[in-house]
């Protein structure tokens, strides 16, 4: 089949997923890898399958770049401790306590003959990155905690870029590389200090030039090239792309959207990278579906059961013991929220990528990318579809049903006050008659009189919706504080030291503002 029609073919088919996926009210990820799966065995469709270069030269730098864009500096710093905790030093040791784990089972219950502890090292380094992508949405879609959302999709961005250099690194020990303990430190922080470098250099760079352009595609286009030339760059240089592409992307959405983009540019921008990653994502977890054989599957089902089971034991106590290490310090993490990491610690495209990485001659190979496909496939499956009833277990399910009424009685209350500001527009450029207008005027006053009431009765009956629509109303005014005074300095009205001291405190202020509501 020609490229063009497998393309079409491709995107034909996550459109009518996500569709039914929208009806069924499942995550759409989680309907792709189905779909892809059903597809797959029944012979129907002959995609591209997905090898490490396609996945680093498409999908990965988009992926990284939309996620990081959109990650508020503020709040990530706020939980830098739990965050790196989580992603750097939870991931070593979740690397090796898998290993230790998976190998004695796999000699006892005879899993795998001929397993040997580096074969259980390169698949405990490329099964313990996470991908939270199949949950990431359920989380906004039903209002979970803000500081749990980011805790979670921010450990993944920092420990995708730490398990592709880990996996290296034991990749390049086995091999006969003479590497010491303090050697493979040395390694570790040139890597991920060089990608880190690269993509500062890189969104320092495009943030300097949107400062200084108005033009949504130029800028568009910009935030591309952070993307993927920090990523091609920092791999070109043999150090980190995903490290380089998550610090360009924080830098171009904190201070490059923010300083240098117009509502309307950061808005299009906005839409441009929610549906590079839509589309983006659409692909990856159909061609996950298409690259799993069933048959394999269940041929090597007791060890695929097994490998599951340790991976997900050795997250548990890995995110337990790091909320007990937090427990006294500013960033602890709730028991409730250290079960919703755990569960949430799915696997994805990353690991079975990194599977089929490995050489052909590689020992165990055949094997260990039947288990990576199958550990892969039972997280996204088992955990992605729990994931909302834990969530409703846990307490943390959503929104108040007074608060979704609430929102939904503000938003009428914005639209029909824009509808008549459109009309004063259209009366004034004589398109209406004074009789249209005077009744449109009525009809519209009598749909705000009604849901300013229902407002005033949602605030009777639930006294923390006027506390959270105060805190969201001062945000948004220090917002405004902050942009006026970023505007001041652009154009020069006032000097560097003044500048300082006044966005100094606006910072304090909203730092303040949303800890209090985090």
């Amino acid at each position: 089949m020609r490229f063009e029609i497998i393309f079409v073919t491709l995107f034909s088919v996550a459109a009518a997923v996500a569709l039914i996926a929208r009806w069924l009210k499942v995550p759409y990820t989680i309907a792709l890898v189905v779909a892809g799966l059903l597809l797959g065995t029944a012979h129907a469709l002959e995609p591209p399958h997905l090898t490490k270069h396609l996945l680093f030269t498409v999908f990965l730098p988009g992926l990284i770049f939309e996620a990081a864009f959109h990650l508020d500096f503020n709040r990530f710093w706020r939980n830098k401790l739990a965050i790196s905790a989580l992603a750097v030093p939870g991931l070593v040791a979740s690397i090796a306590l898998t290993a230790l784990l998976f190998l004695p089972a796999a000699h006892a219950f005879h899993f795998i003959d001929g397993l040997r502890l580096e074969h259980a090292l390169v698949f405990a380094a490329l099964i313990s990155a996470t991908d939270p992508i199949a949950v990431v949405a359920l989380f906004k879609r039903l209002g979970v905690p803000k500081r749990l959302s980011l805790l979670i999709e921010s450990e993944s961005l920092l420990n995708d870029g730490t398990a592709v250099v880990l996996f290296t690194l034991v990749l390049a020990y086995i091999n006969g590389q003479e590497m010491s303990a303090l050697g493979a430190l040395i390694d570790f922080i040139r890597v991920v200090g060089i990608g880190a470098l690269i993509g500062i250099a890189i969104g320092v760079a495009a943030s300097k030039v949107i400062q200084r352009v108005d033009d949504p595609m130029i800028e568009i286009t910009l935030t591309t090239i952070a993307a993927y030339g920090s990523f091609i760059l920092a791999e070109s240089l043999h150090s980190s792309g995903i490290i380089a592409t998550v610090a360009a992307g924080m830098l171009c959405g904190n201070y490059g959207a923010r300083t240098g983009m117009t509502p309307t540019t950061r808005f299009a921008v906005e839409t441009f990278w929610e549906y590079v990653a839509f589309a983006l994502n659409s692909i990856v977890f159909l061609l996950i579906g298409f690259e799993v054989r069933i048959t394999s599957l269940l041929h090597s089902l007791p060890a695929i059961l097994f490998a599951y089971l340790s991976v997900t034991l050795v997250r548990t106590g890995v995110v337990f013991l790091i909320s007990l290490f937090l427990r006294r310090s500013a960033e602890r993490i709730p028991w409730s929220w250290s079960v919703v990491l755990t569960w949430g610690g799915l696997r994805g495209g990353l690991s079975m990528v990194l599977v089929l990485a490995l050489a052909p001659d590689f020992p165990m190979r055949s094997a260990l990318v039947t288990i990576t496909f199958g550990v892969v496939i039972l997280s996204i499956l088992i955990q992605g579809l729990s994931m909302s009833p834990l969530l409703r277990w846990m307490g943390l399910f959503g929104k108040k049903k007074e608060q979704v009424a609430y929102e939904i009685q503000r938003s009428i209350l914005r639209a029909k006050t824009a509808a008549l500001q459109d009309l004063d527009g259209l009366q004034a450029a004589g398109a209406l008659h004074a009789d249209t207008v005077k009744l449109l005027r009525e009809e519209y006053a009598t749909e705000l009189a009604q849901a300013e009431r229902a407002m005033r009765d949602l605030h009777i009956q639930a006294a923390d919706l006027q506390r959270d629509e105060l805190d969201a109303a001062r945000r948004q005014l220090i917002l405004v504080e902050k942009s006026t005074v970023l505007d001041a300095r652009q154009k020069g009205l006032i000097s560097q030291d003044a500048f300082d001291q006044l966005l100094a405190s606006v910072n304090l202020r909203l730092v303040r503002l949303e800890k209090d509501g985090a």
